[in-house]
């Protein structure tokens, strides 16, 4: 089925692993705190663990780098029977702390696909997370004015995104969503009638995975960077 963007006036860009490096900087501290608790057990069984714990914790805290946190430290005291020391706790709140103030390494193509599309449709930022990091991270990437709208979602469900579509006063038909996560970013638009463009990052949270059966019959584009989407628009000089 050939997909048509003519009617799009509203094109949607997730943020992070999107604009923006962020899943590898997760990974690289479950690995660090997988050596610091190491003493309590495997480093797989660490990984399943804080895992459960993320989600667990999810409904509290919500997304982002200060739930994380919060969930490897609540780990550290559970595997150790609360015997873990104030060093090591120190040292998660550390390996947080890293996180928060990494720099913003952007993703090939970026700022060229927001400035040229800019010209001719309207950019909205919709993310889900802390709302203090991903403003903090928008304001540091440089990227700010190329949107109109910027929008920090608890979830991204069905009922999120009408939400947001009715506050920008348009019609699903006529919004385009660009994201990485399959589960967060595509299926949901295309269920309530929106088109998605998916752009794969090369780590993906377990949290965020789907299996085949879900994406079978659901008509997006994909692309392999934001420069090819570029390509699908009929976009002019």
């Amino acid at each position: 089925m050939e997909i048509d963007f003519k009617n799009i006036k509203v094109i949607g860009f997730d943020a992070d692993d999107t604009l923006w490096v962020n899943e590898t900087y997760f990974r690289q501290a479950e690995e660090q705190v997988g050596i610091l608790l190491s003493h309590y057990e495997t480093p797989n069984k660490i990984d399943q663990e804080l895992f459960r714990m993320e989600i667990k914790n999810l409904p509290i805290y919500g997304y982002g780098v200060k739930g994380f946190i919060l969930s490897m430290v609540e780990l550290a005291i559970e595997l150790s029977n609360g015997t873990v020391s104030n060093e090591i706790i120190g040292k998660i709140l550390d390996i947080g702390k890293e996180m928060i103030n990494k720099p913003i390494e952007l993703l090939d193509g970026v700022e060229e696909t927001l400035q040229t599309l800019s010209r001719q449709y309207r950019l909205i930022l919709a993310t889900k997370g802390d709302l203090l990091d991903q403003e903090r991270k928008l304001e540091k990437s440089g990227l700010l004015d190329y949107f109109h709208h910027i929008e920090v979602l608890s979830e991204k469900q069905e009922a999120n995104y009408s939400k947001l579509l009715k506050h920008l006063d348009i019609s699903p038909s006529e919004f385009l969503m660009v994201g990485n996560s399959l589960k967060s970013d595509i299926l949901p638009l295309v269920n309530i009638g929106a088109q998605a463009i998916h752009v794969p990052f090369h780590t993906t949270w377990q949290h965020e995975k789907v299996s085949k059966k879900e994406t079978n019959g659901i008509t997006y584009k994909t692309a392999e960077s934001l420069t090819e989407i570029l390509s699908y628009f009929k976009l002019k000089n």
